[in-house]
This record gives structure tokens, sequence and C-alpha cells, in this order.
């Protein structure tokens, strides 16, 4: 007889979200579904607001990333006016933006992923948390992480005027100049952040890279795809946050196509799921064929892993030796461990951190020139940065006065999605056998999605009553009863 586990709610993720998984007659995983089942419909009450506003609106989107929304949809409307901010204005946003980036790591990795592994990945439920994490790390490393995170938000609120929804990003630059005070602050936080990346990557290597187990999960075929991979990167091919062209490249790690954020739609399409309100995004150029993996198949990834595969390396010096590190000890270019974005996320902690010390040594920073006012008029603006989970998208469609007529967000965790299917759907055959399934197992399964670092709310960007709905129902052998549709 056939038989169904649920893992309702997931744990440890921005949004909501079950799984689904349905096991043989022997035991052994049929398939197993990533459902998301909230929506959100922020391009649709964008229509008709003024397309400045959307760096405030889009904001409201996720309190965990509200930064990262800020800044693509004020790069989105740079873009649609047709005007470009004072190199004083790009490096303030810039540096915003690493603050954001360390701060945002930190996050994920002490307080969602990493209990994981700093309190293991069977252990007991109430234990994998960040409780359990200062149970076994300290109180002293505890305070220092929570000390780190105030700290860096506290400079945000500085520069973008609020943390959870900034206020600063407007067409042409920002908001408020930052003085030289602001400057030394931003100083002393960069400083600081530095200091906390060394001291979180030793804490990875000691923990998990000196566990053989740990390093045998990473390795492991239960959390490999190979798969194509896309991130920003600069001119030289290093990776960057905040700007550039994307890079895409194949599961062999070679180039396959680079294209500037205005051509995304050339490159990047989406394919829908009877059972997930989230649209999987694959390649155009190759095409969807499938939650499949390998060079025939149009599914890519995005997020920390990712960047690193699809660029040539780091901007700063000490993030570029963590880099060359992580491909010695793992067997080269591209890595396809799933886990490996743990590692792959501290070395950008990192490189986020180099990049904020850099801007905050630059007296630029202190300039007043901060805003190239518009005059442009405007009818389609494309942003993009790279949010902490990947690659995101800000398209907006306007009439003469600025107005919203459309709006278009594909985010990281959708650029994610199919892969993130897979991964959970290939965890759960490489983990249950003849339907022995405890709890650690139900996380290991888990840990499948939390490294990629999901934000469902972000990504399930619908509005209810506007697509259609399909309902299922089956009896407990899993056969089909009955089927109602909503168009």
């Amino acid at each position: 007889m056939s038989r169904k586990i649920v893992i309702d709610p997931i744990t440890r993720l921005e949004g909501h979200g079950k799984i689904d998984i349905f096991l043989n007659d022997a035991g052994n995983v049929e398939r197993a579904y990533f459902q998301v089942p909230e929506l959100r419909g922020f391009e649709k009450f964008a229509e008709g607001r003024p397309a400045e506003d959307m760096p405030q609106i889009t904001s409201r989107i996720c309190g965990v990333c509200p930064t990262a929304h800020h800044m693509a949809a004020t790069k989105a409307v740079d873009d649609l006016y047709q005007v470009a901010p004072p190199p004083a204005a790009k490096k303030i946003r810039e540096l915003v933006y690493s603050t954001f980036y360390v701060e945002d790591h930190a996050l994920h990795f002490f307080f969602l992923g990493g209990p994981d592994f700093v309190v293991g990945p069977t252990a007991p439920k109430a234990e994998r948390n960040i409780l359990g994490v200062l149970g076994k790390v300290g109180l002293e490393i505890g305070k220092e992480v929570i000390g780190l995170r105030k700290e860096l938000r506290d400079l945000i609120s500085l520069a973008g005027g609020k943390v959870i929804h900034p206020v600063f990003g407007l067409p042409g630059g920002v908001s408020r100049a930052l003085t030289e005070e602001d400057r030394q602050q931003f100083v002393a936080g960069a400083a600081h952040a530095v200091r906390f990346a060394r001291f979180s990557l030793g804490i990875f290597n000691d923990v998990v890279l000196k566990n053989p187990k740990y390093v045998e999960w990473i390795l492991s075929d239960t959390y490999t795809h190979k798969t194509y991979y896309m991130g920003l990167v600069d001119r030289n091919n290093r990776v960057n946050f905040y700007d550039g062209d994307l890079r895409v490249v194949g599961p062999d790690g070679r180039e396959f196509v680079k294209f500037p954020a205005r051509d995304y739609l050339q490159h990047v399409a989406e394919h829908v799921e009877p059972w997930s309100y989230i649209k999987f995004c694959y390649l155009k150029d190759v095409g969807w064929n499938g939650f499949n993996e390998g060079a025939d198949s149009g599914v890519y990834g995005v997020a920390p892993l990712a960047r690193l595969n699809a660029a040539d390396g780091m901007a700063t010096p000490e993030a570029q030796a963590a880099y060359e590190q992580f491909y010695q000890t793992l067997g080269g270019r591209p890595v396809h461990h799933t886990l490996a974005n743990h590692w792959a996320r501290l070395i950008e902690l990192l490189h986020a951190a180099e990049r904020m010390q850099e801007l905050a040594n630059d007296p630029e920073v202190a300039s007043p020139e901060v805003r190239t006012i518009p005059r442009e008029t405007p009818r389609e603006g494309i942003g993009v940065v790279e949010a902490p989970r990947g690659t995101l998208f800000h398209h907006y469609q306007t009439d003469e006065r600025g107005v919203i007529t459309k709006a278009n967000l594909i985010v990281a965790t959708q650029n994610n999605a199919a892969r993130i299917a897979m991964s959970v759907d290939k965890a759960a055959r490489g983990l249950i056998h003849n339907g022995q399934v405890d709890d650690g197992i139900l996380n290991l399964i888990e840990m499948a999605f939390r490294a990629y670092d999901p934000c469902h709310g972000c990504a399930t960007h619908a509005l209810p009553g506007q697509m259609p709905l399909l309902v299922s129902i089956y009896d407990p052998e899993h056969r089909l009863l009955r089927t109602v549709r909503r168009d």
C-alpha cells in the first residue's frame, strides 16, 4: 500500500511551504513535491503607482531582504528615467548593500542553516536553532554574532533612513549625503565585519570541514545536481553583488551566455506546474525539459554557490584566497554540491566585508553630490542586483507620467525554484528506504532546500483569484477520485 509523508510546515526559511513525499509499496520514494501555497500580489497592486514609489513599495515584500528589493527597484527607476547617479551616490548604494550582505549572510549561517551543522542535522528538534548553536559555541560567540548584526543594521539605518524598509534610493541617486563622521562609523563597522567574516570561516573550517560525516554529506550524490549557474559579474568576470552583466556557465563550467540586465527576457522564461504557486524559471536558450540536470536541461541555479561557479573569482583579496581554497578542496570548478552553498555563503560574507571596507575608506563617499535630477520621459526600466539568495530582476513599464502600467519581478528563489524542487526530491529518494523515516531523516531532507536560503514570500507573486486553481482529491492508495478546477 502506498504511503504519504508530509512535512508541514517546513522550517528555518522565509515564507511558508510544505513537502509531500509519496512512497511506493516497498517503502521507497516515488516522488517528493516541494509545495509553496502562499501568494503575494505586489506586481498587480504596483499598477497605477508612481514608479519612484517602487523602491519603498517593493521593500515591503520581505522583512528579511528589503534592501535587495529596494536596490533593484532603485536601479530600475534609474533605467526608467535614463539617469545615472553621481559616483558618490553609486558608492553609497553599494556601501549600504555590502553592509546588508554581511548582516544577511550572518543571519542565515548562524540562525537558519548553521544549526544543522553546528548542533547536528539529527539532533533533537528543540536544539536545532540559534539557542542550540549558542549552547555549542558559547554565549560569548553568540554575543559577537548578535552585536555585529546590530552594529551593521544601525549603519544601514544611518545611511538608508530605516533598516527594514530603506528610504534612501531615488531615481538618479540617494536622498541623503554621508558626512565625514558617518563615513568614519562605516570605517569602524567594516573593520569589525572583516574580523567577523574571518571568524565565521574559521568556525566552518573547525565544525564542518574537520567532521568527516559532514564532508561526506556535502559530497554525496544525494545533494548533488549538475546544472547551469547564473550570477552577476564585473568586467573581469569577478563576483559583483550590485552591478555588472549576467553570466551563465554550463554544467561543465564553461561560459554559456553573458548578457546585460535589459536582455533578461531573451534568456529567462517561466514554467508553471499545478502543484505550486512558484513559477519555475529556465534558460530559453536550452528550453524546458522537465526537472532534470545536465546540458540538455534548462534548469539553472542562482545564490552563493552559483555566483562562485559563474565567476572566475572574487574581487577582493582575502575572499579570492578563500575562493581558491574552496575549489581546491572540492575538486575544481564547477562545484555541483548543494550543501556547499553554506561555505560559498561565508566566502561571500568575507567578500562583502572587504568591499564594505574599500568603499568606507574612499573619501568620495562623503561627497555632497549625490543626485542627478531625471529629465527624460519614462517608458521602461529594468534593474538587477544579486540578492543574498540569488539574482533579482525588477522590470517596470509606465505611461509618460511615470505611472506603472506593468511590473514584473523575478526573484532569487524563483530563479532557483526548479533546482530546489529537484534537490528536495533527490534528497528524499536518497534518504528514505524501506519506509524507514524519523525526524532526523526528515530534517536531512529539509536541509536540501535550506542550503538555498529560499524566500517564498518574495517568490510567489500572483494575486489570489487571478490564476487558475486545480484541486486533486486522492484516496489512501493515491488513486485520483476527483478534480476541481477554477479558471
